[in-house]
């Protein structure tokens, strides 16, 4: 549940966006990624959002359907358009994004009467982003949503901390802090996990989330791994050695193969691992949604040590 839209990425790299002369549009957004990610492991996903009503919402329809992704509850308002991203490609770790989704965006016009009450307290997962707090009505849908499914196995927050969105860092951290009352996993990275624990320490910020009754806490390192914890378990992996490309990506293909992961039963390690691997194949990729990686090739990365 969350935010959708459409990326206008750079075919010309390592320049600012002025001097770019082309660009390709793929379908974006965090929660939806993750959907398109999850659905890449075979898994039945859905994405509980909106569009405006124009050609780029269609788009979105017409890609979530050819990328495996249920579209039901996915409606058009009347108002703003549907939001494009772009950004710039300045391997290895500089990928500048510019949002245009002002004064506010489909996505956070989500109200609760309009949530599908039965699917989000049935989802064997149910994956939300901090973004989708910002504002209201969306914020009310989602803690409508987290009430429905009371505090459910496998309820997901992404901690997507993205400071453009907020007028002030404190409401962001108030926010974060309710809705952890209501979910069972957390995932962020270091900035992220900051403003939900005020802790910048991994493992401070990991205890920080558990303490909160979280039955899991991942906290993304960057190009210094991956760290997850729960009460009896703590798993710390190095980065998977990848050439990137575009590192945008990288977090929705480790969320996707973590749902996967969760569904699959997996133990910790396995299932950091797998997804630790998703992420680096995609951070070798420009564009995020049509980037996500099958079972089998991150399968095929683990067999031979590197993406290939």
């Amino acid at each position: 549940m969350g935010r959708v839209g459409v990326d206008i990425y750079p075919l010309q790299h390592r320049v600012p966006l002025e001097e770019v002369r082309t660009f390709e549009k793929f379908l974006g957004g965090s929660a939806t990624n993750v959907a398109v990610a999850a659905a890449r492991h075979g898994r039945r996903t859905a994405v509980i959002t909106r569009t405006g009503d124009d050609a780029f919402g269609r788009y979105v329809h017409s890609e979530l359907r050819r990328l495996g992704v249920d579209d039901e509850f996915v409606g058009a308002v009347n108002g703003p358009p549907t939001p494009v991203t772009f950004c710039e490609v300045f391997p290895p770790d500089d990928f500048p994004l510019y949002f245009y989704r002002y004064p506010t965006a489909p996505d956070l016009l989500i109200e609760p009467n309009t949530l599908p009450d039965n699917e989000i307290r049935d989802a064997m997962v149910f994956w939300c982003t901090v973004t989708g707090l910002s504002q209201e009505p969306s914020r009310a849908a989602h803690f409508a949503a987290w009430e429905t499914r009371e505090r459910h196995t496998h309820t997901v927050l992404d901690l997507d901390y993205r400071p453009m969105f907020w007028a002030d860092p404190a409401e962001a951290r108030n926010q974060v802090d309710a809705a952890l009352e209501h979910v069972t996993i957390a995932v962020g990275n270091r900035e992220e996990c900051e403003v939900a624990t005020g802790e910048t320490d991994p493992d401070r910020a990991a205890d920080a989330l558990l303490a909160r009754g979280l039955a899991l806490a991942v906290v993304k390192r960057g190009p210094d791994g991956v760290l997850a914890a729960t009460a009896d378990e703590r798993v710390s992996l190095p980065a998977f050695p990848v050439e990137v490309l575009n590192g945008l990506g990288a977090g929705d293909a480790f969320g996707g193969a973590l749902c996967h992961g969760l569904l699959s039963q997996w133990p910790l390690q396995r299932m950091m691992t797998f997804a630790n691997v998703a992420g680096a194949i995609v951070a070798s990729r420009l564009e995020c949604s049509t980037a996500m990686p099958t079972t089998a090739e991150v399968d095929v990365a683990l067999e031979q040590g590197r993406v290939v």
